[in-house]
């Protein structure tokens, strides 16, 4: 029933127009859904990823740029028009678990598509987001980037409406620091191949 649940949500945020994408998915869902219950196989994960299926030609997508290792497509639910993901071709569940040479590749297309998209729709600026994991806002458990153009005085965020605070040069920004370059001290050198740290 929850992988049920989570792939109604997946659809309605890539196919909002479809009608009833679940319905369509409903006899595959049920036999995968007890194929990734028993086994926890990561392809079987893949046949069921909604990016994975674009991937693959199975899902449409509004493709805006693809090469051997990703792909750019509209995001069919935009904060803002042109608002855009960037997938690796290969399954990834989330950031940590993709290749840095994969992230490396994703991130070197940014300036050109990023521009190409602010040109395109008459924005002046965009965000590069990534949602990693469930408390971040991920739904869809395939690594993407979001691209999403900006305008002036727009208020998508109504974070930017918060007043912030500076940072307190105080004991807890001391441990917070040391605590991530001890993490950072414990990367061994074959995990940095590629990464630029």
């Amino acid at each position: 029933m929850e992988s049920r649940s989570r792939l109604s949500i997946i659809c309605s945020h890539l196919l909002p127009q479809s009608p009833s994408p679940t319905s369509r998915l409903s006899s595959s869902l049920t036999s995968s859904a007890s194929i990734n219950d028993a086994a926890g196989d990561t392809r079987n994960h893949q046949l069921d990823c909604v990016f994975c299926r674009i991937v693959r030609g199975e899902s449409p997508a509004f493709k805006l740029y693809e090469d051997e290792t990703c792909l750019c497509i509209l995001d069919t639910s935009p904060v803002s028009p042109g608002h855009s993901l960037i997938i690796p071709k290969s399954h990834f569940s989330c950031l940590e678990a993709t290749p840095p040479s994969v992230v490396a590749a994703m991130c070197s297309k940014v300036p050109s598509i990023g521009n190409a998209i602010m040109k395109a729709n008459g924005s002046d600026s965009f965000n590069l987001l990534v949602n990693n994991g469930a408390a971040a806002g991920q739904v869809i458990f395939h690594t993407h980037i979001h691209i999403i153009p900006r305008k002036a005085r727009d208020c998508l965020w109504t974070t930017e409406s918060l007043r912030k605070r500076p940072l307190n040069f105080d004991q807890e920004a001391s441990q917070i620091v040391s605590r991530v370059r001890e993490q950072l001290s414990s990367i061994s050198p074959d995990d940095e191949k590629g990464s630029g740290i």
